[in-house]
């Protein structure tokens, strides 16, 4: 018997083991004894898992923003200056904000759970010359498994002996057909899918039965070393979370230079300390837009809940933006843009019924009650499908034709013949191995084989005969079988080219296979370079790979996968996509997002939402930073011209957390504007706010802080400095409630919007203003916001100024956008 090749393998056990195997007699597997000692040096037969990190480390890690920083600051300034209500508001939002991200870790540790799910409970093996049944988790190295359809192997494992023999391998090398195998010399340097003479652990006999050596356990198998890939595969923040941290440094830096600046004046002035101290207070609640983590967090979950509605549910809220600029979407094909089922796609026959009726007399698989699903070979359910649809059943075959004689289906004749009560033979197999015994029938079907294979299609050959002997046949036709596409599949992948992103298929399929399915879905086009788009053969390593080169080339990448073979490189992946149909509990448990309907389809269409939730971040980003800019300003003119301050730092989370707040929170539910798939994806180096953003920002920022500087100075000349507060507190917050209907686009104005287009936005506004009604007629809130100074007299010139901003706003819309439609992006 010829030995199979692998890695060389010092130990005594295994040797010895691998030697008997030139005896002539049946091995007898491992004492034992020997078992005994191989455990224990190897240990068990299972996926390890290294230590998380501690829930401690989590915690910590969420105070590490430069936003966090500035806020810790002011909290214990605020402290420090017996500013109790300050300090305890900065405090809770703080801790509010640490809370959002706390249980977003542990996501490796689950997956590595999974895999050891995967493996199989038990397995039958040689000891002491029996065969025992003994834990999976036993199985050692020299080990001789005994298996038969149906069984998960154990562990990797050389062929012995091999009767018709045949593993789904799918999970862990993407190959989407069932793998015959046997024994025979094949390096362990060939690709996974090509080592046809070895068993691994967590694939699943499908037909025959076989005797392997076991040659590794544990995490030496190739499960176990895609759970060590899963260990090394790093995730990354995400496109939003770095743009907004860019955005938390520039707030950061900003606010330092004006505390600077301040400072300075105030030493000239011979300010006290104490009055410095509360001016940066004041300036750092001014320049850190306290409600936006929280706001963020909502308008993703907003996305996630128009996701479920489209069948993809998301595990990890940052995922619904990273989806938006995808650049790439690395997509299995197996279940993903075919169905995974196979299917007998194209018949060639002079006398089809006769065809079919052989087919279907030379299966051993069983459809399904309904006709659907099975069990047996999926060749052969394809082949029963197609038969049952023009009315042949195997089961009435059976039943009025019963079978004489069976020769199996095995790996050296490549065929299987049926011999039933009637005297007929029936045949079916490749072509290789049926056609030379045919007599008749056969014009032209060496050449229709020949252009079904380049089609892609797994062909098979049927013939019949009389007698047992498989001689002197008559060729009836060619079955083609593949697995079929998704039709949804197709027109998503080119909505995905219209939108700019590219898909790669990658797969465990042969090359040639790949690229005839790539072409026929669309990924590839006929004058596009394969290698650009199409992965074949491709190992759990090679999919890592292929993620790390495109990640480091400046794409966002998008995976979707089904397989264990998939979960590294999806956890890789700035989104990691599972089935969730068809996959594994490993790729799950290593995704960002789960697709209930394993559709492609799904895929681009969470990537449509994915930019609209985008867009609408952006809006109630704006909103609030010109709203801070504002306040900023009015800190820093007010500082400049030798004024009291204007604004305490109450006042300031007031607006930011509250009169601010509700209407960011309303701009995230606004509906997106024009078709979101009619842009090319962002750069991966454009910031969440471009200097068309800034300069828009600014400005109204400017024009808000003059309104309510105004407003200040103007009340300082007739009242004191608290009614003088109190006014100019007023209308910040009026101007930022009125100017949120402006907010909903920077292009569209408010009447062409409609005001009641968005009824969250009413509802914001409405509430906005009834909290600052309540706060300033209930005396102990009053009190505490310095709103008992408020003059009724005033009122009328600060609604006023209040609708300059907008006004502003809506202007600057119209001068931009005259004469040109209004872009469909924000």
């Amino acid at each position: 018997m010829a030995r199979a090749t692998g890695p060389a393998m010092a130990d005594s056990v295994v040797a010895r083991a691998e030697a008997s195997l030139d005896a002539p007699a049946r091995p007898r597997g491992l004492t034992s004894a020997e078992a005994a000692l191989q455990l224990t040096q190897d240990g068990p037969n299972e996926v390890t898992r290294t230590a998380g990190p501690s829930p401690l480390h989590v915690l910590a890690g969420q105070f590490k923003s430069p936003v966090v920083f500035l806020l810790i600051g002011a909290c214990v300034v605020s402290a420090a200056l017996g500013e109790v209500v300050d300090a305890a508001a900065i405090m809770a939002i703080l801790f509010i904000n640490a809370g959002v991200g706390f249980f977003q870790e542990y996501r490796a540790e689950r997956a590595l759970m999974a895999l050891r799910d995967l493996t199989a409970p038990h397995a039958r093996v040689l000891r002491d010359g029996h065969q025992r049944t003994v834990a999976a988790s036993q199985v050692v190295k020299g080990d001789v498994l005994v298996l038969e359809a149906g069984d998960v192997v154990a562990a990797d494992a050389r062929l012995l002996v091999a009767h018709a023999l045949a593993t789904q391998e799918a999970a862990l090398t993407g190959e989407s057909m069932p793998i015959e195998k046997r024994p025979g010399d094949i390096p362990a340097t060939a690709p996974l899918a090509e080592r046809t003479n070895a068993v691994f652990q967590g694939t699943v006999v499908t037909t025959g039965t076989a005797e392997a050596l076991v040659f590794s356990t544990g995490m030496g198998t190739e499960l176990g070393k895609i759970a060590h890939l899963l260990h090394t595969a790093e995730e990354r923040e995400t496109p939003l979370q770095q743009r907004l941290a860019a955005v938390s440094r520039s707030l950061l830096v900003l606010c330092v230079g004006v505390v600077a600046i301040i400072s300075v004046a105030g030493m000239l002035r011979g300010e006290t300390w104490l009055t410095l101290l509360m001016s940066s207070v004041s300036l750092a609640v001014a320049a850190v837009p306290e409600g936006l983590p929280a706001i963020v967090t909502i308008a993703l979950a907003v996305g996630v809940q128009r996701m479920a509605r489209i069948n993809a549910l998301v595990r990890r809220l940052p995922a619904v933006e990273t989806l938006g600029c995808t650049t790439v979407i690395c997509t299995d094909k197996t279940g993903t843009l075919t169905t995974g089922i196979m299917e007998a796609r194209e018949v060639i026959a002079a006398d089809l019924p006769a065809c079919l009726h052989a087919a279907a007399a030379c299966c051993d698989a069983e459809l399904g009650p309904d006709g659907t699903g099975g069990e047996g070979d999926p060749t052969e359910l394809a082949l029963l499908r197609r038969a049952a649809a023009d009315g042949f059943h195997k089961a009435g075959i059976e039943s009025s034709n019963v079978r004489v004689n069976v020769h199996p289906f095995d790996s050296d004749r490549r065929r299987m013949s049926v011999l039933r009560a009637d005297g007929v033979l029936y045949v079916k197999g490749a072509v290789e191995s049926v056609l030379p015994l045919c007599t008749s029938g056969t014009e032209g079907a060496p050449e229709a084989n020949t252009q079904m294979a380049a089609r892609a299609l797994r062909v098979l050959a049927v013939a019949v005969g009389r007698g047992n002997d498989e001689a002197n046949l008559r060729f009836l036709g060619l079955f083609g079988l593949a697995d079929a596409p998704r039709p949804e599949a197709i027109v998503a992948i080119a909505a995905a080219r219209a939108a700019g992103i590219r898909t790669i298929m990658i797969t465990g399929d042969h090359p040639l296979t790949a690229q005839a399915i790539a072409l026929e879905m669309g990924v590839l086009l006929p004058k596009e370079n394969p290698a650009d788009h199409v992965y074949a053969r491709a190992t759990a390593g090679d999919k890592l790979d292929i993620i790390r080169k495109l990640k480091a080339a400046g794409d966002v990448v998008a995976m979707t996968g089904d397989g264990v073979n998939d979960a590294p490189a999806l956890r890789e992946a700035d989104v990691g996509v599972a089935m969730g149909r068809t996959g594994t509990e490993v790729t799950r448990e290593a995704s960002d997002v789960v697709l209930t309907d394993d559709n492609f389809a799904t895929m681009v269409a969470a990537v449509a939402e994915g930019r609209a939730i985008y867009d609408n971040i952006r809006k109630a980003l704006m909103y609030l930073l010109s709203g801070n800019t504002a306040e900023l300003m009015i800190m820093l003119g007010a500082a400049l011209a030798g004024l009291p301050i204007p604004l305490l730092p109450l006042h300031l989370l007031w607006i930011n957390l509250v009169t601010d707040g509700f209407p960011a929170l309303a701009l995230v539910m606004e509906k997106p504007e024009g078709d979101v798939l009619a842009r090319p994806p962002r750069r991966v180096d454009e910031p969440i706010l471009t200097r068309r953003h800034w300069t828009r920002i600014a400005a109204l920022g400017a024009v808000e802080a003059v309104m309510v500087l105004g407003i200040f100075a103007w009340s300082l000349r007739t009242w004191d400095v608290d009614a003088a507060r109190a006014h100019a507190f007023t209308a910040l917050v009026l101007s930022e409630l009125v100017r949120s209907f402006s907010s909903r686009s920077v292009s569209l104005s408010i009447v062409r919007q409609g005001i009641t287009t968005n009824r969250w936005v009413l509802l914001a506004v409405a509430g906005g203003l009834a909290l600052q009604v309540l706060m300033t007629v209930f005396p102990p809130a009053a009190a505490v916001l310095g709103m008992q100074g408020l003059v009724v007299d005033a009122l009328p010139v600060i609604l006023g100024a209040a609708l300059v901003p907008v006004s502003v706003a809506e202007i600057s819309k119209w001068w931009s956008h005259r004469g040109a439609a209004p872009p469909g992006a924000p």
